[in-house]
């Protein structure tokens, strides 16, 4: 019996190989969402755990949806030519790599609800289930594809040619290799946007503003779902190579896994250290938001900065982390029970700026002038500033028209019955 890969080229073979890992690394992003619903459960009252869960079971099911349907198109549509692009799933010129576009839909939607659930951490215990699943519906219709057209769709702020904006004004384009920016900034402002317009839970302050822990109902969960984000992560960072064939695509994989991975365990332990030192006890809690600190931080650079690199992003991260959540709990009183708008929000932001100083070649601190930090800096407010514009006139829009939070009883008796009419535990 003659060998099937004796008819196989080289070509495709390498092809074969490269949307193998391409979807590997897609079920591997698909399996942070688990991970996410049992980090939030874990930070959270057992009142809403139910709640909680069917959120992020929403996420992917109309991201899944709407970015098949119009989310796509929009984000590389048009040759990535224009403002958005054009909603057509056949459209994808833009990307020609000679992958199957069915593998890179899959590929994308997956980070698309990524970005969707990291906004209901923030908001999690006092939002409408129904006014949910309707932000949730524009971020993953309209919010995310655009800015991430700008971007990974081969739109302004990424566009290389000699006359463009980002050429002819830094000299260099912005860069975010697996979304610190595109993803989790965009989360994590959203997230910060919406937790403004819902106001804080009742109880978490006291009359004078200050603020009261609300402990969540079980860190055996919330560290389990660190643990598989973290796992995770060796999709959503690798697997942004879209291609593991060949020499250079396999040592960079193996780079992306070691700068991935070292930056993760430098957030966690820079948090650990500065809350052992600041509070005289190491807190669990925060230090499982240290790792992902870390993990988030290191998401836009992962290519292009050395190990030693990976560590200080990851260390500064995990130390910035502890004060971001002090700082908008108790002097910006903004009630976000899991910190997601500093776990994301700030350490996508700094991640994505340390980027531009620290990168191997082009990096502000190495040699490389400061044209690549300035698109950095650049490209990371206009996607940020388009985020909180967005997240404005969502979230205050359905406040005003519709209502966004629950009723006073129903918050305080927990959101599982009075939404769902059943409970997680009995």
């Amino acid at each position: 019996m003659k060998s099937i890969f004796l008819a196989i080229t080289p070509d495709e073979l390498a092809s074969s190989l490269d949307t193998v890992w391409m979807l590997l690394a897609a079920m591997l992003v698909f399996f942070m969402q688990p991970g996410f619903a049992l980090c939030e459960a874990g930070f959270t009252r057992s009142k809403n755990t139910a709640n909680i869960l069917f959120k992020n079971f929403v996420d992917f099911i109309l991201g899944s949806l709407l970015f098949w349907f119009v989310g796509f198109g929009l984000m590389f549509g048009n040759n990535g030519e224009g403002f958005v692009g054009t909603p057509n799933f056949g459209n994808l010129s833009f990307f020609d790599n000679g992958l199957p576009v069915e593998g890179f839909l899959i590929f994308q939607t997956v980070f698309c609800a990524t970005a969707a659930t990291i906004v209901s951490g923030a908001m999690a215990e006092r939002t409408k289930f129904s006014m949910y699943v309707i932000y949730s519906f524009f971020i993953s219709l309209l919010i995310y594809p655009i800015s991430g057209h700008w971007t990974w769709g081969g739109g302004w702020l990424c566009n290389g040619e000699e006359t463009s904006f980002m050429m002819t004004t830094f000299g260099a384009t912005f860069h975010d290799f697996a979304g610190s920016a595109i993803v989790h900034s965009v989360g994590g402002v959203l997230a910060f946007v919406g937790a403004i317009c819902l106001g804080p839970r009742y109880g978490k302050y006291d009359k004078n503003g200050k603020s009261r822990a609300i402990p969540g109902h079980n860190l055996m969960a919330a560290a389990l779902g660190v643990f598989i984000l973290w796992f995770g992560w060796f999709g959503f960072n690798p697997g942004s190579q879209l291609a593991a064939s060949g020499e250079v695509n396999s040592t960079a994989i193996s780079h992306v896994f070691l700068t991935t991975n070292l930056a993760a365990v430098a957030g966690g332990f820079a948090t650990m250290m500065v809350s052992w030192l600041k509070y005289g006890k190491p807190s669990l809690s925060l230090t499982l938001n240290g790792v992902l600190a870390g993990l988030v931080g290191i998401t836009a650079g992962c290519d292009l900065v050395a190990p030693w690199a990976a560590v200080v992003i990851g260390l500064v991260c995990g130390t910035v982390l502890v004060f971001s959540i002090e700082f908008i709990d108790t002097r910006l009183h903004i009630d976000d029970p899991v910190g997601a708008s500093s776990v994301h929000g700030v350490c996508g932001i700094l991640g994505t700026i340390m980027t531009g100083l620290l990168a191997t070649e082009g990096g502000a601190l190495l040699g490389g002038g400061w044209g690549f930090f300035g698109a950095q800096c650049f490209g990371v407010l206009m996607i940020d500033l388009w985020a909180a514009a967005a997240g404005l006139v969502l979230f205050y829009g359905i406040k005003y028209v519709k209502g966004l939070r629950v009723d006073k009883r129903i918050e305080e008796e927990g959101l599982d019955i009075y939404e769902h009419g059943e409970s997680c535990f009995n």
